[in-house]
């Protein structure tokens, strides 16, 4: 299975096949970044990287409503150009053979990626970010607050 020019390395293994699609998700608008290849993202996002703009649906504008007042969001995005069937994999930077459950890289059975980002400002329906690490016009499937947002407040003291 050739994908985008992603060679198998020495030791790699593929699946045979194709995984049954038993889910379908919906993609809820598109990232703009000034990545334009695999080369030139970075291997994890920074909070110092470009801003980047998350352009979601105009008919789900609503549901943008409150993010402001969190400075760091979850972004879960569709990784579309990436091979799908690896199932070991050698890293570039060590060349150590590892299962690809047990790393970061993009090419996955499931490519969802995630990324945490600092929110700069909301201008409608766009969300300017940085901390992005995926290519310009990858297909946006969710936003969150991230979960360090959400600490779980304890319970009041009783009365004495």
């Amino acid at each position: 299975m050739a994908h985008h020019g992603d060679a198998v390395r020495a030791g790699e293994v593929t699946l045979d096949g194709q995984l049954a699609e038993n889910a379908g998700v919906s993609f809820i608008g598109v990232i703009h970044t000034p990545f334009l290849t695999r080369d030139d993202c970075p291997r994890q996002g920074s909070f110092d990287g470009p801003e980047c703009r998350i352009e979601v649906d105009p008919r789900l504008t609503p549901a943008l409503e409150g993010i402001e007042r969190f400075e760091t969001l979850e972004i879960l995005y569709w990784l579309h150009k990436a091979r799908r069937d690896l199932l070991t994999q050698s890293p570039k930077s060590d060349g150590a053979l590892r299962g690809t459950f047990s790393l970061r890289s993009p090419l996955r059975p499931n490519p969802i990626g995630t990324s945490r980002v600092r929110l700069i400002a909301r201008e409608g329906n766009v969300l300017i970010v940085r901390g992005l690490d995926c290519l310009d016009g990858t297909p946006l499937l969710d936003i969150k607050p991230d979960r360090c947002s959400y600490t779980v407040q304890a319970p009041p003291k009783p009365e004495a």
